[in-house]
């Protein structure tokens, strides 16, 4: 569980409104109490909610031994895992503790594609 205001703790019960039914991008951080690689992915989820807040980019946090359905439905086997999320598709995953620079690049990739989105649209 983070103490960070704008990381959302998800559920198996919030999961579909919170993430499948947001736009934009969504990425979510499945882990565990006593996983330690997950400790070491922790500070660097905070600092990119932190880093992101007022990007639209939604960041949340799943914790596998509470919520079963959710991870079991898209195959989570490994903790930690993030999936990232655009408007409700998953779109890309990272398995392990990888650094700060990983996380960003991707959150950038796929904010890029859903800005270029919107500006084709508009």
């Amino acid at each position: 569980m983070s103490d960070n205001e704008n990381v959302l703790t998800v559920t198996d019960e919030t999961f579909g409104a919170e993430i499948e039914g947001a736009e934009g991008l969504a990425l979510v951080d499945f882990w565990a109490v006593w996983c330690g690689p997950c400790r070491f992915v922790a500070p660097i989820i905070d600092e990119l909610a932190d880093a992101y807040r007022d990007s639209g980019v939604k960041i949340a946090k799943m914790d596998v031994d509470q919520n079963l359905s959710v991870p079991a439905r898209f195959g989570v086997r490994s903790i930690p895992t993030v999936l990232f999320f655009k408007d409700g598709q998953v779109v890309d995953t990272i398995v392990g503790a990888q650094p700060k620079q990983i996380f960003e690049s991707k959150i950038q990739q796929h904010s890029e594609a859903v800005a270029g989105e919107t500006r084709q649209q508009g």
